[in-house]
């Protein structure tokens, strides 16, 4: 399982462009830095691992120069007020979060400790920052929101790679900023294509049992489940509902194939991770959130699961593999 393709940023990304090296500190200081998720620790253990890389690649050590104070939701998207709340008393010099849900709670409860956004969707349709090129207020970081023509891509893999499917359901959930927009972006590539859309809402992972039981009823023969903090860390419950019933299915990130979903397309959050922990070292520097520049993802991969695909039946067209960047088999 090798990975052909690099992960690249936007122009702005110039502005942050510190190569991840060792630069150990030396104003003696010991920093805090928060640390806030929507799922439970071990549900996005890897994204923990890959952030803590890239700092003591970049000179920072815990214990040593830097506290790390993490939280986590455990995937309930109501306890992450009061934990937003409780950093911000803590008194930590930055804040890293994941998703929407989570930077919303974070800026409700901080104006003025720096946040930096790992993934975010819309950040500026969201409210969250003024521009991509300047953000203003307190919060930067990285969007990892994938264009119209990328939301449409993954309609487009999952009739290539299954020609049979005609009737779609589409898993998402709808109260994060920004959710509406991709909803219908996926709409109108389903009208091109000629395939009909089921969308299935869930709001929680309580509600995936009933959520695939509609798509059976409704006679769906695929599936494509959208980016969403409670959907990814519940990864392992959609994938095996999606076998359950034997649905194809397409994912926003390589996650979901790792654990043996199908097909996935979309920007690689581990990569966004290690970013995160760039500007963390910029604004411990004394650089200002606001003036830092957002990035977005230019490059997006597609990682097949063969092993599903045989299970499911299905003979994956050479096509679709050759421009796999990696090949589960």
């Amino acid at each position: 399982m090798i990975s052909r393709r690099e992960f690249l940023v936007t122009s702005g990304a110039a502005l942050l462009a510190t190569p991840l090296t060792a630069d150990a500190q030396t104003t003696g200081k010991a920093y805090r830095i928060g640390f806030i998720q929507t799922a439970a620790s071990n549900e996005m253990e890897h994204l923990i691992k890959a952030f803590d890389a890239a700092l003591r690649e970049l000179g920072y050590v815990e214990g040593r120069n830097v506290t790390l104070v993490r939280r986590f939701a455990g995937g309930k998207q109501e306890r992450l007020p009061a934990l937003a709340a409780e950093l911000v008393r803590l008194n930590v010099d930055v804040i890293v979060t994941g998703a929407n849900p989570v930077i919303a709670a974070v800026k409700q409860a901080t104006a003025t400790i720096p946040v930096v956004m790992a993934v975010s969707r819309d950040p500026v349709g969201s409210g969250f920052i003024a521009s991509l090129a300047r953000p203003g207020g307190n919060i930067t970081g990285l969007a990892n929101d994938p264009t119209s023509e990328i939301l449409g891509k993954n309609l487009e893999l999952l009739k290539e790679a299954v020609p049979r499917v005609s009737r779609v359901a589409l898993l998402w959930n709808p109260v994060p900023p920004g959710a509406g927009s991709y909803r219908k972006v996926v709409e109108s590539a389903a009208q091109k294509l000629g395939v009909a859309i089921q969308p299935v809402e869930v709001r929680g992972r309580d509600e995936l049992e009933g959520a695939f039981a509609a798509m059976v009823r409704e006679r769906a023969d695929g599936v494509v489940v959208l980016p969403d903090p409670v959907l990814i860390a519940a990864r392992n419950q959609v994938v095996l509902l999606a076998a359950r019933h034997r649905l194809p299915a397409i994912y926003g990130q390589r996650e979901y194939a790792e654990v043996g979903g199908l097909m996935s397309y979309g920007p690689n959050i581990g990569h966004q991770f290690r970013r995160a922990a760039v500007y963390v070292d910029k604004i411990l520097k004394g650089a200002k959130a606001g003036d830092l520049p957002v990035e977005q993802p230019t490059k997006f991969e597609l990682v097949i699961n063969l092993k599903t695909a045989k299970v499911l039946g299905l003979t994956i067209p050479q096509s679709i593999l050759l421009r796999a960047d990696q090949v589960i088999e």
